[in-house]
């Protein structure tokens, strides 16, 4: 991928330009080898196996996409902690949950850095968020206000009329269509409904005076954080962001977000305000920011940043889990009618689900469970960074070596799984296993201090969601098209979604009063 990328990038280049780029290239390329080849200190540790390198460029000619299946290859050959060099980047690769759990219990602190991609500096406040944020005092704070303020237990509850009213809304959207719906597109929409309300008070379909719409905004924020830049892996080589066009791709989408947030605020700080019913999530930022007692000051620019996060991650998420769960179960109709009977049974005619009907769906939460297994939300987890030297059993990782947990060979790995290909929800009924991050065998949300704080917020819209479209309707494939037909392609990204819209057809079921 690192190869090919490269020389798609230098062909749309102007030839003028060609040796401007070449000769510092070479240049860079001279000094990394010799660096490589003549550091002691290098040389001297014990890094883990991992497969032969090429000069400069390392391991990236062996990463095509999918990256995550590229990486899963290379560690059923090298074992389950994995070194490579991605450019000039130290890289370390982790598959297997025996090693999540001994290197989390011992050395979680170590592994909790987060390298600054250049996506994350352009499009996140230069790193000012919760999610991209280095390791620090200042992540330590926000992410103590993620925890207690925005995404506590008490705070998910208090939007919970505003998750069934969105959640109604689709039902409605679907019962007044005809023809095939498209899953995919009105499962974002949904998504993007209940987290704007949530995080920002109210909808913003229309997205900016000016501007394009949120959906085209988030899909352009997604693509540019998931995407490969050369900068990550040749840090040096950063001005070429300048030639490819992805630094002025990336600098209108920032500008555009950060005009959305600007308005967003300025909404808030407004004294004509109307009174809302309960605070959003800019409500309660905006009132730590005048809060005087606390240690550490919060700018604009991590309100923006942490809005950033909800937004991007909150929304996108949650929407892929739905269409991949209503995906399996359309090719695994056993476990369909299995899982309509459970919800159907419990509600016995009412009009719809609740969130209070949702602790008696037990298979309901098997079947999100083992959505979650095959198909996580982000394979490789967001990556993170040493930030320090440390030992790991026989072999030493140097600070500042990248590290990906390669969450899809974990949750495939036939020694945690029978039958781990199989979509078969049964297996976590009367098993503890889950995804809180306790269970180093479906650390969906992550691990240790990194994990997602978002979690809870997303588990409970992404259930109440499956369990209406279950209830209210019978599934079915458009006219002409077979279950084998189903294209189960991965589109690459931050986010793992499926790569072409999902198409179903809704039929009304007889329960409904």
């Amino acid at each position: 991928m690192g190869v090919s990328f490269l020389v798609s990038s230098l062909s749309q280049i102007d030839q003028s330009m060609v040796i401007i780029i070449i000769i510092p290239f070479v240049f860079l390329a001279s000094s990394l080898f010799f660096y490589f080849i003549s550091n002691p200190l290098v040389r001297a540790k014990k890094l883990p196996p991992g497969p032969k390198r090429l000069p400069i460029i390392g391991n990236l000619y062996q990463l095509p996409n999918p990256i995550h299946k590229s990486l899963h290859h290379l560690a059923e050959k090298h074992g389950p902690l994995m070194y490579l060099q991605l450019g000039s980047v130290p890289t370390v690769i982790i598959s297997s949950a025996d090693m999540v759990r001994d290197i989390f219990r011992t050395h979680d602190t170590v592994f909790s850095g987060r390298p600054a991609s250049y996506a994350a500096k352009k499009l996140c406040y230069n790193c000012s968020d919760i999610a991209f944020a280095p390791y620090g005092q200042q992540w330590k704070e926000m992410r103590k206000i993620a925890s207690s303020e925005l995404l506590s237990t008490n705070r998910v509850q208090s939007f919970k009329t505003v998750r069934e009213e969105e959640v109604s809304r689709m039902i409605d959207s679907i019962t007044n269509s005809s023809g095939p719906i498209n899953l995919s597109e009105l499962i974002l929409l949904v998504s993007n409904r209940v987290v704007c309300r949530a995080a920002f008070g109210r909808n913003y379909e229309s997205g900016i005076s000016g501007g394009r719409g949120l959906d085209y905004l988030l899909g352009e924020a997604q693509e540019i954080l998931g995407g490969f830049c050369i900068a990550d892996f040749f840090p040096r080589m950063e001005w070429v962001c300048k030639f490819n066009g992805l630094e002025a791709r990336a600098e209108k989408t920032f500008g555009q977000l950060d005009k959305f947030y600007d308005k967003i605020l300025e909404e808030h700080l407004d004294p004509d305000r109307p009174e809302p019913e309960h605070e959003d999530l800019v409500d309660v930022l905006l009132r730590l920011q005048r809060d005087d007692s606390r240690n550490t000051s919060l700018s604009n620019d991590s309100i923006k940043g942490v809005l950033n996060d909800m937004f991007i991650a909150g929304t996108d998420t949650s929407a892929a889990t739905i269409v991949w769960t209503m995906t399996e179960l359309i090719r695994n109709p056993q476990v369909m009618k299995k899982v309509q009977e459970e919800v159907r049974e419990l509600l016995k005619s009412k009009t719809k689900v609740e969130e209070s009907d949702i602790p008696g769906l037990g298979y309901l939460k098997a079947v999100l469970k083992e959505s979650f297994r095959i198909h996580p939300p982000t394979p490789l987890m967001v990556p993170r960074e040493t930030i320090q030297d440390c030992r790991v059993g026989d072999y030493d990782i140097p600070a500042k070596t990248r590290v990906f947990i390669n969450g899809s060979s974990i949750f495939m790995d036939p020694k945690n799984w029978e039958n781990p290909s199989e979509f078969r929800p049964e297996r976590f009924l009367n098993n503890s296993v889950d995804f809180s991050g306790q269970h180093f065998e479906l650390t969906a949300f992550g691990v240790g201090r990194r994990g997602c704080p978002g979690m809870n917020f997303a588990v409970i819209v992404v259930e109440l969601a499956l369990a209406n479209l279950l209830y209210h309707f019978d599934w079915g494939l458009p006219d002409g098209v077979a279950v084998d037909d189903i294209d189960m392609e991965e589109a690459f990204g931050i986010t793992m979604h499926k790569k072409s819209h999902l198409y179903l057809v809704a039929t009304p079921a007889n329960n409904d009063v």
